[in-house]
């Protein structure tokens, strides 16, 4: 049997043994892929090129997107390429380099969510307070936080997972680098730092959900409160959509990583990686979009200059030509 020392690629699941299905997969990944490319490449092409946009909100939202773009790049362009080329086997370096994006992209999403909700509560429930608790410099200072605890924890998990002993083959029951199915490879006692490194995620986890929910409870008081409808609504419109990110990075995590074992197969395991590792990037755009009217307002903006810029081009372009050829004709 290979050990860490022969291992020198890995086996991923396939999502299908005929070929039609695999290209069927592959054009619908291609898509969701594309998707996500679009809608979070529009939300930075947005927030970057209009000053109304330049908020401690839309700052945030900006990393997320940039977060998201990461995220869904580490796992599915390899599972598409795997599912059109019939390939199976990823190097054991692009493994390492997988698991490392994977946790260091996840990581900072999360601790970036955290930090968004902070964002609304100060915003809410303390807005006499905003400009000086979310000036630019806190602002780039608890991006840098979020970006930074991705990369410790990345490190952490990368190094001590691929420096156990692998003697029980190199096939993984997923379709990407997952830690969980990697372990299940491993022969070494050594596991138990790893399961360390899990404690201490999971803490972390759970320390930035608490803050989530009290901050939470704090702004729906503070929202009931309000006088006015409209100032109701307002808030209700800011913070719903990060609440549902959340709730869907949250609910999908949890199931992939706390469902029972009786309930677990393959192809429930394969499907729920998908929804954790996939959805959430290609939705998140969407979700953010829908009930925010100053997004949409800067995104047709964005549209329509790109459309009178590229009929301006066109004229430019049409002018030219005919003076060259009135030219060449005298």
């Amino acid at each position: 049997m290979p050990n860490s020392s022969s291992v020198r690629e890995f086996f991923l699941l396939a999502f299908a043994d005929t070929r039609e299905l695999q290209l069927l997969h592959f054009a619908l990944f291609l898509g969701i892929y594309l998707a996500a490319l679009l809608g979070n490449g529009l939300i930075l092409s947005a927030v970057a090129c209009h000053h109304r946009l330049h908020t401690p909100m839309y700052f945030f939202l900006l990393n997320l997107a940039l977060l998201d773009l990461g995220c869904i790049s580490t796992t599915l362009p390899k599972a598409m390429a795997n599912a059109l080329w019939d390939d199976r086997a990823i190097s054991y370096q692009g493994c390492v380099a997988q698991v490392f994006f994977f946790f260091f992209l996840v990581t900072a999403e999360y601790s970036l969510l955290t930090i968004m909700a902070y964002d609304r509560y100060v915003a809410i429930c303390k807005p006499l307070h905003y400009r000086s608790l979310l000036g630019s410099r806190a602002c780039a200072q608890m991006a840098a936080a979020a970006w930074g605890s991705g990369f410790l924890n990345a490190v952490l998990h990368t190094a001590s997972t691929f420096s156990l002993s692998f003697c029980r083959g190199n096939a993984l029951d997923q379709f990407f680098c997952e830690i969980p199915r990697i372990l299940k490879l491993s022969c070494s006692d050594a596991y138990l730092r790893e399961v360390g490194a899990l404690v201490i995620s999971i803490s972390l986890v759970f320390g930035c959900f608490v803050f989530i929910v009290l901050s939470y409870m704090q702004i729906f008081r503070a929202v009931l409160r309000m006088p006015s409808e409209q100032g109701r609504h307002k808030a209700f419109s800011t913070c719903l959509p990060h609440l549902a990110v959340v709730s869907l990075f949250v609910s999908t995590g949890i199931f992939a990583y706390l469902k029972p074992p009786s309930i677990s197969s393959p192809s429930l395991d394969l499907m729920v990686a998908v929804l954790y590792s996939v959805l959430p990037p290609a939705v998140n755009p969407l979700i953010y979009s829908m009930r925010n009217q100053e997004l949409k307002h800067a995104v047709w903006k964005l549209f329509y200059n790109s459309f009178f810029s590229i009929n301006n081009v066109h004229k430019i372009l049409i002018g030219f030509l005919q003076t060259n050829t009135l030219s060449a004709n005298s």
